[in-house]
């Protein structure tokens, strides 16, 4: 029993050091997208810089991936050890634990996922304009000619390549935000793991952390839409 024991408490530590690494990991696959998405356009990045970019991007996007199947992958040894006839006096216990770590899991496949088109979405709309401009300075190079269609052209050009910068930095104050947000959730959950463990051993605490997650889901609803109010607040002002 206390080998078996031991190989539960191998395989939660393994969980933990995977989910701590990812925590840390994703934060800067964040700020590693923002900054690529956030600085000038292509044509005015070097050629190396652009390609030390990708290549970090790409290293990092398959280490991520990595990481997240190796912890899918210890989930699943926890859960073929809830399954043993063995450990059913615990099992409750071992169902819950393992239910968090897949929480946890399920959480930071679907941040990555997030980040990851997002950046998609950036690079796609940024190499759309950088065409236009391209066609646009073609156009001015080859015609010579500067009449009034084209003033206004450039003017309107203007006017969306301006509106994208005010984008641009909305999406980073709002990448800042959510990095800020995942650190100050990698500290609740570690409270709520220490809290969670009391709770099993006094139960009259746990009826107190039943409440304190309802506000918390009911402050996450609030944040979020005045999130969203923002958001829509900002476009609408961009675009007229």
């Amino acid at each position: 029993m206390a080998t078996s024991s031991n190989y539960w408490e191998d395989l939660r530590k393994e969980a933990r050091q995977l989910e701590n690494e990812l925590d840390l990991k994703l934060v800067s696959f964040s700020k590693l997208c923002t900054s690529y998405s956030s600085s000038n356009s292509r044509e005015q990045r070097t050629r190396n810089s652009s390609s030390s970019q990708d290549n970090m991007l790409v290293a990092m996007t398959t280490e991520l991936q990595q990481l997240l199947a190796n912890l899918s992958a210890v989930n699943d040894k926890m859960a073929e050890y809830t399954s043993n006839p063995g450990v059913s006096s615990h099992n409750a216990a071992l169902m819950h634990t393992l239910q968090r770590h897949r929480d946890i899991l399920q959480d930071y496949t679907h941040e990555f996922h997030k980040t990851q088109s997002n950046f998609f979405s950036l690079r796609e709309r940024e190499d759309l304009l950088g065409s236009v401009h391209r066609d646009i300075e073609s156009y001015k190079s080859s015609s010579g000619v500067n009449n009034r269609k084209t003033e206004l052209f450039l003017k309107e050009h203007e006017h969306l390549r301006n509106s994208d910068s005010l984008i641009d930095n909305a999406i980073s104050i709002a990448m800042a935000t959510k990095e800020n947000i995942t650190f100050q959730r990698g500290m609740l959950k570690s409270i709520q793991t220490r809290v969670t463990t009391l709770a099993n051993r006094f139960p009259t605490i746990n009826s107190l952390i039943q409440k304190i997650n309802l506000r918390k889901r009911r402050d996450s609803l609030i944040l979020g839409g005045v999130i969203g109010v923002c958001t829509i607040l900002l476009l609408l002002y961009t675009f007229h």
